[in-house]
């Protein structure tokens, strides 16, 4: 048996590339130059100097054709070439007409009868000819790969493809307009470029059998493709036998066409066999086999000589091994099947698969992009096509009016039905209003109530944070004031420097007033702590996830006497189906009118129009009517199918009891409307106490500074005094005696201590800060501290003992309703570093105002240590 992959494909690999056509030499520039001049101005030809140059080189270029430039150049030129044409055509009307371009004639010789040549006065016939060039030089690439190769086999498909799709856009678009008159070729004919198309593609469908082959496919499928080579050769073949291309081409043409029709119709009958060889169809196998044979017999006979040896070779080792399978088969049928062999004639047609086509040259020679000649537009013609958009728009503007109509009908009366949303409920996917399926995203993002308890538990950190330095900052003073009772108790009058009660009224009273404010605090504290309780059961529904779960549910009746539910539901979801798909019909329409719009360009026909412009406008606009009939047909349809559903609805809600449903929903959503306002006032009444338990603990931390420094100067000073005393006792010194009777004591307003001073190796250190750690001043910043801009502090802070006037601790906060406002408070100073108000309707300021100048307290340097970062928008939120 011969081997299926050494059949023919070895042999076959011989292709027809197409010859370019040869033109005469045409100027160009001056012409449309001068066209420029006489009917715009001698400026705008200035300006479109470039453009006129760079077409006048391309013509050029293609009319010398040199053997010496590249194939894709040669290509790219041509595709450009033909981009700026489409350009020229709708801005310069070249005909013999007097007022058009009429010295520019274009002359093509015909591609396979070089004697025959055409020339017309428009730009046709030169569009036609670069397109058949284009379609040439794309088949002369493909015979440059090396088909020995996959890889060269693929890349010669593509431009076979591309070839072929040259030649389509030519038939279809340039052969029917260059081909009017008498001066014609038949090269460009639409009998010739649909030739060529097909020729192109048996090409291209021939180099994918080849690869077919190589990849060892299995003989189905390669019967196939070889199938529709045979096909795509035998439609060239068949053009070739009638006019005009009878006698138009060689006879190599006609017979490298007609063997290579015959060699892949046996290739797919061979192909065929082996696959019903392996099914023991042996009846029919002997069938394609002589089949087979009998095309290849018949295409020797009749084709005209001069065929490529190779076509011949390939033909004879074909018909070999079809001649080896049908004996061997004929052994097998007469020996063991003994099966009737079909005639040929009884034979269903092999199967086939176009593994190609041609490529869709709309994009590659697309001009709308092409800026050549972009800023030339004849005045009437904008006039006359500026009247004729208003006519488009006019039409577009009804129509869309009519769809967005029908739209917003469509939703406002499912709506009013409480449509898709009572069938949604009744499969399990109730939904909330909009808006308050926000208003829950935003409680269940921030925590929801179940986050509550961590956030009263940071207020009872931070209330124990505020407390501990509260006693911290007592018992400093207290211990000094114990150790001032002590030696004055000891040295009795010669202890003259003044008492600590005396100094530390003003500290003492407002640490007072803190502790007073922190009671209040935690009054408050306890309210919301309260609150929370008493409304975690109409807020718990705000932790149910998804939120729709905890909706009423629409289910079917208990008792049914019909029991057809089932057909309700089913009828009106079908009618809303229909209806969905009439509005995604209408934003197709939609598209569809704009998208005619965008490609209804009549300016080239405006240009070379002689009759009247209005009748012109009639006949272009009536290609809008069809799709202003669909748009009244569907809004019609839209119309009696929504009675329709109405109808169905009414059923359906007096079935599922809808009513008592919908009250349901409404009672949930204003439970769920109910728990979000509950929980947003309880999370407001928290926030506020977080920030207010932050502000107090830098006005505590602030105080407490202020005692540490009053402390470590009362002990350098006592230690001073202890000397003096000592020396008195002694009688060491009157003279030290006598002044230190007159020794001057620290007051309230004295500073004692600069920033330079070193505190005493027995002071404690104070703390670092609970919620910041301030980096280090530089020094700079030392000898030129910044005046704040939000703080009332002064530029030069008061000592660190002292004490301004009366300035009271802030107040506990309170939240609305919960917490009564502070009496006798005044409003806070507008900058004030603390002067927020610590809850909603607060009025009073932290510290006293009476009294009080701006700067009186510089911003604490340190805090006592806490674990809890500090309170900045939304600081506590996980």
């Amino acid at each position: 048996m011969a081997n299926p992959a050494s059949s023919s494909s070895s042999a076959t690999n011989i292709m027809l590339a197409i010859h370019e056509k040869k033109t005469v030499s045409v100027d160009l520039y001056r012409p449309l130059r001068n066209y420029v001049v006489f009917n715009y101005s001698e400026r705008e030809a200035q300006n479109l100097e470039d453009d006129l140059e760079n077409l006048k080189e391309m013509r050029n270029t293609i009319e010398r054709s040199s053997g010496a430039d590249s194939l894709p150049s040669r290509r790219d030129l041509l595709q450009n070439y033909f981009k700026a044409l489409t350009a020229v055509e709708s801005r310069f009307p070249i005909s013999p007409d007097k007022d058009h371009v009429n010295s520019v004639t274009f002359t093509w010789h015909d591609a396979f009868k070089n004697k025959n040549k055409a020339s017309q006065q428009n730009i046709h016939l030169e569009k036609a000819a670069i397109l058949f060039n284009l379609g040439a030089v794309h088949s002369q690439i493909g015979l440059t790969f090396d088909r020995s190769t996959v890889e060269g086999r693929r890349q010669a498909s593509h431009s076979f493809i591309a070839a072929a799709g040259a030649f389509a856009f030519l038939r279809d678009n340039a052969a029917t307009k260059a081909s009017i008159g008498s001066s014609t070729t038949v090269d460009v004919s639409v009998e010739c470029a649909g030739m060529l198309e097909r020729l192109m593609l048996a090409q291209a469908q021939e180099c994918v059998f080849e690869n077919t082959i190589a990849k060892g496919s299995t003989p189905g499928v390669c019967s196939k493709i070889s199938r529709q080579v045979g096909l795509y050769y035998e439609e060239a073949l068949a053009a070739l036998h009638v006019a005009p291309l009878t006698h138009h081409f060689d006879k190599t043409w006609l017979s490298h066409v007609q063997l290579k029709a015959a060699l892949f119709y046996a290739e797919a009958c061979y192909r065929y066999s082996l696959e019903l060889h392996e099914k023991e169809e042996i009846a029919e196998e002997i069938a394609r086999l002589k089949s087979g044979i009998g095309a290849l017999t018949d295409a020797k006979k009749l084709s005209p000589k001069g065929a490529a040896q190779q076509i011949l070779d390939a033909i004879n080792k074909l018909e070999v091994n079809l001649n080896r399978n049908l004996e061997r088969a004929m052994k097998e049928n007469d020996r063991v099947y003994l099966m009737r062999v079909p005639p040929a004639s009884s034979l269903q047609p092999l199967p086939a698969f176009a593994m190609v086509k041609p490529l869709n040259m709309n994009d590659v020679l697309d001009a709308s992009r092409e800026k050549m000649f972009a800023s030339l537009v004849p005045d009437s013609s904008a006039k006359a096509l500026s009247r004729y958009t208003e006519m488009v728009d006019e039409i577009i503007r009804t129509q869309a009016e009519k769809l967005q109509q029908g739209s917003e009908l469509a939703r406002v009366s499912l709506k009013e039905m409480d449509l898709p949303d009572s069938i949604l409920a009744l499969e399990g996917h109730s939904v909330l209003p909009t808006a308050l399926w926000e208003d829950v995203e935003a409680v269940q993002i921030s925590g929801g109530p179940a986050g509550l308890e961590g956030e009263l538990q940071q207020l009872r950190d931070l209330r124990r944070v505020n407390h501990e330095l509260l006693v911290q900052t007592e018992e400093l003073l207290q211990k000094e004031a114990a150790e001032d009772a002590q030696f004055r108790s000891q040295f009795g009058t010669r202890w003259t420097r003044p008492q600590s009660s005396t100094l530390t009224k003003n500290l003492q009273d407002r640490l007072n007033r803190f502790a007073a404010n922190l009671k209040q605090a935690a009054d408050s504290d306890g309210k919301i702590e309260r609150s929370v309780r008493e409304s975690m059961a109409l807020m718990s529904i705000l932790d149910r996830r998804p939120i729709e779960s905890a909706l009423p549910t629409l289910a079917k009746p208990i008792m049914s006497l019909d029991a057809n539910e089932d057909a309700v539901v089913g009828a009106l979801k079908q009618s809303l189906r229909q209806l969905e798909t009439l509005g995604a019909q209408r934003a197709g329409l939609e598209d569809m009118l704009k998208d005619m719009k965008r490609k209804d360009d009549i300016l080239p026909k405006l240009m070379t129009s002689t009759g009247s412009y209005e009748d012109l406008f009639r006949k272009e606009i009536t290609k809008y009517n069809h799709i202003c009939e669909e748009i009244s047909q569907n809004l019609q349809a839209q119309q009696q199918l929504l009675l329709h559903i109405q109808a169905q609805n009414s059923e359906f809600a007096g079935t599922f009891n809808i009513e008592d449903y919908r009250a349901s929903c409404e009672k949930c959503y204003k439970q769920i409307e109910a728990a979000v306002a509950k929980y947003r006032e309880i999370k407001e009444n928290i926030n506020e106490g977080l920030k207010f338990y932050v502000t107090l603990q830098d006005a505590i931390t602030s105080v407490k500074q202020q005692c540490s420094d009053f402390v470590m100067t009362r002990s350098i000073q006592c230690r001073e005094m202890i000397e003096d005393v000592q020396r008195q006792m002694a009688g060491l010194s009157f003279q030290d005696g006598k002044n230190s009777g007159s020794y001057s004591y620290p007051s309230a307003t004295q500073p004692q201590r600069t920033s330079s001073q070193q505190e005493p190796a027995n002071h404690p250190r104070p703390q670092t800060p609970y919620y910041q750690q301030p980096p280090p001043p530089s020094a700079y910043a030392q000898q030129h501290p910044p005046q704040p801009a939000t703080s009332g502090y002064s530029q030069h802070p008061p000592p660190p003992y002292a004490l301004p006037q009366q300035q009271p601790p802030p107040p506990p906060y309170h939240g609305g309703s919960p917490y009564p406002p502070q009496q006798g408070q005044q409003p806070p100073p507008a900058a004030h570093e603390y002067g927020q108000p610590a809850y909603p309707g607060w009025q009073g300021a932290y510290y006293n105002a009476q009294g009080q100048q701006p700067g009186s307290f510089p911003r604490p340097p340190y805090t006592v240590p806490s674990p809890y970062p500090p309170h900045q928008s939304g600081y506590y939120k996980q």
